[in-house]
């Protein structure tokens, strides 16, 4: 657990990422194989259940700190995480632990068993065996919170430093569904399981934002758009008669979609298909806000199947007739593709007990695509729910411009620009694939309400409420935190402490004066807002110093930017 705790503390110390590396190699190079898979798996999110709940961890903390609750919750408050207050307020220890990181692990697992006055036990007892660090970092595994600055892709690149194995083959290596606890570090690293292949996805290619003017990336006719669809990017696998849907964050999210059932008909084994998931109903598709009721539910009943159908709409083969095609050229896996869908759209049986075979040619039909806008099959009705998302090929930047103009009538977020002859690589590289989107929406709003922020930014209030108006009254319609500088945040900060009205915990309403400009992606009608509307992923684009609060946007203004085919959601 020390080595480890020391790792931890190394590369949350620096920025530099080539420190960072050198450290996890290092590690890597010395550390026994049961704590490295452990490593891997916590930092890459895999940690074992939490055996304790924080309600539980505050009051065994308090007693033996002897300080009372509402003094922890201040100081909470204050630290902004909840690890590294228990980790400052727990005396410091004369006997040191000597566990390593996986016996630490084990017995968190074996925890989740034991009765509630064992774990208060087992607790306090540790606490008091592990220095401040060495708290902070067991806090963190038992808390589920562990976010420090190492990107799995650092990770993989030292591990691959270490072992001498390709970093890309390590990538996949350590996608799906493995835990620490059902595997071990010489079968996750060197090994090939082929029951543990079975279901794992390709680690996926992310398209970085097109920087500068559009017509720098060259020949238009070098390049393929499509539209970029707002929804669930996944990866959907028919592999021994068995289908597996992931999303891009490595959650397996087969059980929420159980249309998707349907692809073991029609879809031969060893296929692996880059799409987006979307909402999409007698021949539209509908609002991500829409998907959303979808989302982080446990069951799917019979109501929410037939009001939020959903399909995949294909970007990309990945794998086909067992083969990883990844270094094909763009324009070879996608005409492979569209055969696929020609054949899949029309619910082709396909048989899968006998050997993987070509899927033959057929006549395409141009509702196939699910750009095309005289589409009129039924979301609910699709023989299978599988669209392919259309390729478009233009003869000057002007006319991709003009096409990037049309996504809010498309339901799209902008344009994905990919080169013609692009392999699908690993993670986010610049080069060969761009996203351009379309130019945010945006309101002026008051500042109504603010937080206190987390970490770096516990003791300032930067976690903002903002109002528009409506009938001389100023309506909450979003919330944000990002889009400041440090300076003014604290310049925010000290002024919100002097022009408090009223605190709620830890939140303070604050006198209506500043005006700041709100970008959002996109926005829907909610029956669950207060505002009446829904906005997705909103921050704040500058500090509107200039414009008193009479002049910032009414509710009126804001509705006004919703799409004329909206619907309540």
């Amino acid at each position: 657990m020390k080595e480890f705790a020391e790792l931890i503390r190394t590369i949350d110390g620096t920025n530099k990422t080539n420190l960072k590396v050198a450290a996890l190699t290092q590690y890597f190079n010395t550390a026994p194989e049961d704590d490295k898979l452990w490593t891997i798996a916590i930092l890459s999110h895999r940690r074992p259940k939490r055996p304790v709940n924080t309600t539980l961890m505050r009051e065994w903390a308090t007693e033996i700190s002897g300080i009372p609750m509402w003094l922890f919750e201040e100081s909470y408050h204050i630290v902004g995480d909840l690890a590294e207050t228990i980790a400052l307020i727990l005396p410091t220890t004369s006997e040191p632990s000597d566990k390593s990181l996986s016996q630490i692990i084990r017995e968190l697992i074996e925890l989740r068993k034991k009765s509630e006055e064992e774990k208060k036990k087992y607790l306090q007892h540790n606490w008091l065996k592990l220095n401040y660090y060495e708290r902070f970092v067991f806090n963190k595994i038992m808390t589920g919170g562990f976010r420090i600055g190492v990107s799995q892709k650092l990770m993989t690149r030292a591990l691959a430093a270490s072992t001498g194995i390709d970093q890309d083959i390590l990538a996949h290596k350590l996608m799906g569904s493995w835990t620490g606890e059902n595997t071990t570090f010489q079968e996750l690293v060197f090994e090939d399981n082929e029951v543990a292949m079975r279901g794992k996805p390709y680690p996926f290619y992310l398209a970085y934002a097109v920087e500068g003017n559009i017509t720098d990336l060259g020949d238009v006719a070098g390049w393929s758009a499509e539209h970029k669809w707002d929804g669930i990017r996944s990866q959907t696998i028919i592999r021994a008669g068995e289908l597996f849907v992931w999303s891009r964050g490595e959650e397996l999210v087969t059980d929420k979609y159980p249309e998707f059932q349907k692809f073991l008909d029609v879809i031969p084994n060893g296929t692996v298909i880059d799409g987006e998931i979307l909402p999409y109903k007698d021949g539209e598709i509908m609002n991500f806000n829409d998907l959303q009721t979808r989302i982080g539910r446990k069951t799917v009943g019979k109501k929410l199947l037939a009001d939020v159908p959903v399909v995949v709409v294909a970007y990309d083969l990945l794998e086909w007739q067992g083969k990883d095609i990844r270094d094909l050229p763009f324009e070879e896996r996608r005409k492979l593709l569209e055969e696929l869908v020609e054949v899949v759209k029309d619910g082709v049986p396909f048989n899968h007990s006998g050997s993987d075979q070509p899927i033959p040619r057929q006549a395409r039909n141009d509702n196939s695509n699910v750009d095309s806008s005289s589409n009129s099959d039924s979301g609910s009705s699709l023989a299978v729910p599988l669209l392919l998302s259309e390729t478009m090929h233009f003869n000057s930047w002007e006319e991709v411009a003009a096409e990037r103009n049309k996504a809010e009538e498309r339901r799209s977020e902008g344009l994905m620009l990919k080169r013609k002859d692009s392999p699908y690589l690993v993670g986010r590289k610049k080069g060969d694939w761009w996203k351009w989107k379309v130019d945010p929406f945006s309101v002026d709003a008051v500042l109504t309400y603010a937080m206190r922020g987390h970490g770096r930014r516990a003791n300032l209030y930067t976690d903002y409420t903002f109002g528009l108006w409506q009938d001389g009254e100023l309506v909450t319609f979003a919330k944000a935190y990002s889009g400041l500088t440090d300076a003014e945040f604290r310049q925010v900060d000290a002024w919100i402490k002097k022009n408090t009205l009223e605190r709620f915990g830890p939140v303070r309403s604050v006198t209506p004066h500043h005006v700041f400009e709100i970008a959002f992606e996109g926005i829907a009608p909610s029956k669950r807002h207060k505002s009446g509307v829904a906005t997705r992923f909103p921050r704040i684009v500058r500090w509107r110093k200039d414009k008193p609060i009479e002049e910032a946007n009414t509710l009126d203004d804001l509705k006004a930017l919703i799409p004329t085919d909206g619907e309540f959601l």
